[in-house]
């Protein structure tokens, strides 16, 4: 009887071994992949820590001391310095900065919707090809554009004035955002527009009713990105903006670099105020921002 369970005993035996090797491996593999995340986040974090460290020194304790060290007697002076500036006015920059920012973005918001929703529920001759025509557009770099639009714009009287920034936006809204909300649109049940049709809806009424109310954390990812391109955007004002008065964020920061020469405690704390927004409006959105973008990668 002995002889006859030992076979069994034995399969058991390497059943629990086995079993204790693959949740010794997942803990492994866990325990990794956690301590990799903490690398590469305090790898992110060093460049704003120096910044913050850097923008709350003074002059003389920014000389002795090296730029990791952080202050030992932090000061708000360089803020108000920056901020009070006579010969360069970082609320005018904000100012111009938040214009161009939210009408770029909600015209991105409006177009790439609008779009999106045609290539994701609307079945159409040369739909596909018209599509792969659009991502292939990713791959065209924008240097190869930027001086035949130059051109557009300087013979219809657009430069010096925020048009070239914010009208292009409400027509296209960029491949990757369309291609975004189109397959967060496709993650949709078609049953929801067979029944909207059944009660004389057309295609508008299903969009605004239906598709636009379910699509909120899509929406909220695409606005976040928009917001933050046209926020932080150098080429588009350097191009277009000859005006002081038209000056936003990344050029007058530009501008008052060069006037500060060496003072980086003041360079900084310029790049401080100019990054609060921003830092602000993604601790707003984290959660439609998170579940924007893991809804859209399930489908």
């Amino acid at each position: 009887m002995a002889l006859r369970n030992t076979p069994r005993a034995l399969d058991h035996a390497a059943a629990k071994k086995s079993a204790q090797n693959a949740a010794l491996f997942g803990l492994l593999t866990r325990y990794s992949s956690f301590l990799l995340l903490i690398f590469g986040a305090v790898v992110f974090v060093i460049p704003f820590y120096v910044m913050l460290a850097i923008a709350f020194k003074s002059a003389k304790e920014l000389g002795a001391t090296e730029i990791w060290g952080w202050p030992k007697n932090p000061t708000f002076e360089n803020f108000v310095y920056v901020w009070t500036n006579p010969n360069v006015s970082f609320w005018l920059f904000l100012k111009n900065t938040f214009v161009i920012s939210t009408l770029g973005t909600l015209g991105v918001l409006f177009s790439s919707s609008v779009v999106a929703y045609g290539f994701a529920r609307i079945n159409f001759a040369g739909k596909d090809r018209l599509f792969l025509l659009l991502l292939s557009t990713m791959m065209l770099p924008g240097i190869v554009t930027m001086i035949p639009t130059f051109i557009l714009y300087a013979k219809i009287g657009w430069v010096n004035s925020f048009l070239p920034m914010t009208v292009p936006a409400w027509f296209g809204g960029g491949a990757f955002n369309i291609f975004l909300l189109r397959q967060f649109y496709l993650g949709i049940p078609r049953e929801l527009d067979e029944a909207a049709f059944l009660d004389g809806a057309n295609y508008w009424t299903i969009f605004s009713r239906i598709i636009l109310p379910l699509s909120g954390p899509a929406l909220a990812t695409v606005g976040i990105f928009a917001f933050i391109y046209n926020w932080k955007d150098l080429l588009g004002p350097l191009l277009y903006l000859n005006d002081p008065e038209l000056q936003t964020n990344e050029l007058g920061l530009s501008t008052y670099n060069s006037l500060q020469a060496s003072q980086w405690h003041l360079v900084m704390a310029g790049s401080v105020i100019v990054m609060i927004p921003l830092v602000v409006l993604f601790f707003i959105g984290q959660k439609s921002f998170v579940k924007g973008i893991v809804m859209t990668g399930g489908k």
